[in-house]
């Protein structure tokens, strides 16, 4: 079985990389979204899931809003964003890295805007 998997553009850095990774190998029962970008005020709009969302950030930041709080979180950080709760966010200045943890095995999302 195989358990490790390759960045699918061919790199072997983790620079200027957005990917999905879902139906992980191993029975992982998670779904991954591995981000990093040196642009600022992008990122996804409004939307929830069924299950929480963890946001672990590796580098620079973003300003996120959660139901209706507004958050800015930095490299350093863990978000974690409940099930069902309206959530989006836009990168900051210096760009943004992170792993987003969804709680699922595969993207259950509810478009709000």
């Amino acid at each position: 079985m195989e358990t490790l998997i390759e960045r699918a553009d061919g790199r072997d850095d983790g620079d200027d990389w957005a990917q999905n990774y879902q139906r992980l190998p191993g029975g992982a029962g998670v779904s991954l979204i591995l981000e990093s970008t040196a642009e600022e005020g992008v990122g996804p709009r409004l939307h929830r899931h069924p299950y929480a969302e963890t946001f672990v950030i590796r580098r620079g930041s973003a300003a996120f809003t959660v139901g209706e709080q507004a958050i800015e979180a930095h490299a350093g950080q863990v978000l974690i964003v409940p099930a069902g709760v309206p959530h989006s966010f836009r990168t900051g200045p210096e760009g943004y890295e992170a792993v987003h943890i969804h709680a699922a095995e595969a993207f259950e999302t509810e478009w709000l805007e």
